[in-house]
């Protein structure tokens, strides 16, 4: 196994397209393949293309919404006036990664990654290394050039809007491999003329963004951002100037382009499911359609606990990630499962009913590894696109496994 996994993982590591296959020393990538059928394929492609239109029409509602709404779907006031801009009603996110359930009741949707999601370079460049590796068909197969195609798409809609577009930016933490990684990996298959900076090179000054490029201000016209709108309304400098809130400013006053763009920010917050559930429950809003795409691929979620007595339930943080601050509970409230790290327990909880990830076994370093399977689906600029796939426990969180994924037959 560490022969074969070598053999997969090292050129990709020394080429700098993959270099975070085991993270903090652990195995993260594994040297295995799950195969799906075609069928399967088509039907996660079809609950994503679903989905995503689902959320796009929710969007200017909630752009329109008083602020007391926003502010109870977890929007940080800081932000409440940069998430009103409008960029493109049909794309109210670029790169957006829908998290799914197989259960015996079909594909459930546990969240909408649709402000900085990851797993791109996994889902988007590693799979078909791995599916080549392994003799088998990528299901992703082609599907990155949709990338190119989604930025030109956005940077148009921003053009067409009367933003300046010219210096484009993109930029994550420097330290962080796996951010940094697959932000360089986007800009280059943007297809745009644009550059790298850290973040911690960013610099509000005169009312615009700047980085300081060596000893110049180069100024920021668009910038990607893998760094999530919540963190940033609450950044501030060493002297205490509040800096985030700054950028957010800036954002809303048409003064800076971002990439997800703000209305992604809005779709992100899990407090989202239990609105569209009530409307759903309500009969009210959507058409017939939308509201089976609803039953069949979105579960009962509510901002208070209707499930204690009557049904295993879970707990999540609005703006949770990588299964931060997630509880899951047995019908009679007893803790089955609860997330061990310190972030996000501070935020506002949704309830929402439990589903079992279906169990798997793969191979790993230490031998065969008994694991829960989460499924990722990619919309890029509004279209179902990559699948990625990730076993670890019972809460899925930033140490499960990366499982590459290739078709049958």
């Amino acid at each position: 196994m560490k022969t074969s996994r070598e053999q997969l993982y090292g050129p990709m590591r020394e080429e700098g397209v993959f270099t975070w296959d085991r993270m903090y020393g652990e195995e993260y990538a594994l040297a295995d393949i799950h195969l799906i059928t075609r069928e399967f394929r088509r039907e996660l492609a079809d609950a994503t293309e679903r989905l995503g239109r689902l959320f796009a029409k929710v969007v200017p509602v909630l752009q329109q919404a008083e602020d007391a709404l926003l502010l109870e779907l977890g929007v940080p006031s800081q932000a409440l006036a940069a998430v009103r801009t409008v960029v493109s009603q049909n794309m109210p996110t670029i790169i957006g990664r829908f998290d799914f359930a197989q259960t015996d009741e079909g594909f459930k949707m546990l969240e909408y990654n649709s402000d900085t999601p990851t797993g791109i370079v996994e889902a988007f460049c590693v799979n078909g290394r791995a599916c080549r590796f392994f003799d088998r068909q990528d299901p992703n197969e082609g599907m990155n050039t949709q990338l190119a195609r989604a930025f030109g798409n956005v940077i148009e809609a921003y053009r067409r809007r009367g933003y300046p577009t010219e210096k484009i930016w993109f930029s994550s933490l420097d330290w962080h491999e796996e951010d940094k990684g697959t932000t360089l990996y986007l800009l280059r298959e943007s297809g745009l003329q644009a550059r790298f900076s850290p973040l911690e090179h960013l610099r509000v000054w005169n009312d615009r963004l700047y980085v300081l490029d060596g000893q110049e201000m180069q100024p920021v016209d668009v910038l990607y951002r893998l760094h999530a709108l919540e963190k940033l309304a609450e950044e501030q400098d060493e002297e205490g100037y509040q800096t985030g809130a700054h950028v957010l400013s800036l954002i809303a006053d048409r003064k800076l382009a971002i990439i997800n763009p703000p209305s992604a920010f809005l779709i992100q917050t899990k407090a989202l499911q239990a609105l569209i559930w009530n409307l759903h429950e309500q009969g009210q809003f959507f058409h017939d359609e939308e509201r089976d795409t609803i039953a069949r691929y979105m579960l009962p979620t509510y901002f208070e606990n209707r499930f204690l007595g009557r049904t295993d339930y879970v707990t999540k943080p609005v703006f949770g990630r990588e299964g931060g601050g997630v509880v899951l509970f047995d019908a009679d409230g007893g803790i089955a499962e609860k997330d061990q790290e310190d972030s996000y327990w501070e935020q506002q909880m949704i309830y929402q009913k439990r589903v079992e990830l279906p169990k798997i076994t793969v191979n790993t370093e230490a031998g065969a590894y008994d694991g829960r399977l989460l499924w990722g689906s990619f919309l890029i600029g509004g279209e179902p696109s990559a699948i990625v796939a990730r076993v670890g426990g019972p809460i899925t969180n930033n140490m499960s496994y990366y499982l590459p994924v290739g078709i049958k037959g």
